[in-house]
């Protein structure tokens, strides 16, 4: 656990205190959708890190990946043009960015430790700098009683942070861990923008809000956009093991001693 103190200590201020923090303060000054928008930026962030990181740029088919998940967001957020952007906002929105991409790159890497560990230790370093940032004034923390409204039905206020503890956060997070260290940090992230549409689904079940057939159209284009990241991925590491394992031409001759 000590060698991996660094990335826990960084996945959880950036990709737990960080995200959480900016994505709220962001949706204080900003519509919902373009807070969502600017945090999925993190997306296209996690793909020019692994270009900058192992000096591959990313393929065309992935290209149209992002071309096609971004305008799916765009139609399934169904975000109103014309309002007026806070540009305090957009900075908290792009910090959000920054700790949804951390979440994905920090997730992928080769660990020793598993992915509950790595998951329950990330959100209490999480705990620990929102605590912090709470006594120093700048998160502002109050405790309230009451119940909430869900379906029709009114349930407790424990039973809403429940749910937010151990579905929204503990499992959310141990399941992204283990979807990223499968999958990657590229494909984890495309696949995490299904997020979106799972939250057009609950706001129907729970809330009565129905998806606009704009909003259809979007979904489709995300998992479009999902499929054609995925295949590219696929595509350019068999590419990479065929290399890797089949000699070179000439390989067979005496003397020759092909560069790896």
């Amino acid at each position: 656990m000590r060698a991996a103190l660094p990335a826990v200590a960084a996945y959880g201020a950036l990709a737990v205190a960080g995200a959480q923090l900016c994505y709220f303060q962001a949706i204080e000054r900003l519509p919902v959708g373009v807070a969502l928008l600017l945090e999925y930026l993190g997306i296209i962030l996690v793909v020019l890190w692994v270009w900058a990181s192992t000096r591959r740029p990313p393929g065309r088919v992935t290209v149209v990946g992002i071309a096609a998940a971004a305008l799916g967001l765009v139609l399934v957020l169904d975000v109103a043009g014309g309002a007026a952007i806070d540009l305090g906002g957009v900075a908290w929105g792009l910090g959000a960015a920054v700790g949804l991409a951390a979440y994905y790159v920090l997730a992928a890497q080769e660990s020793a430790l598993s992915p509950v560990a790595l998951a329950g230790l990330g959100l209490a370093v999480g705990a620990v700098v929102l605590a912090a940032l709470g006594l120093v004034g700048v998160l502002p923390l109050s405790f309230a009683a009451g119940s909430v409204t869900l379906g029709g039905a009114s349930v407790p206020a424990w039973a809403a942070v429940a749910e937010l503890a151990v579905v929204a956060a503990a499992a959310a997070y141990l399941l992204g861990i283990v979807g990223a260290r499968a999958l990657g940090s590229t494909v984890a992230s495309f696949v995490g923008l299904t997020e979106v549409l799972f939250a057009i689904v609950f706001a129907w079940l729970l809330l009565g809000e129905l998806p606009r057939w704009i909003q259809l159209v979007g979904g489709l284009l995300i998992l479009a956009g999902v499929v054609a990241v995925r295949l590219d991925e696929a595509r350019r590491h068999r590419l990479r093991h065929a290399t890797e394992v089949e000699p070179l031409p000439g390989a067979d001759f005496p003397g020759h001693h092909p560069i790896a």
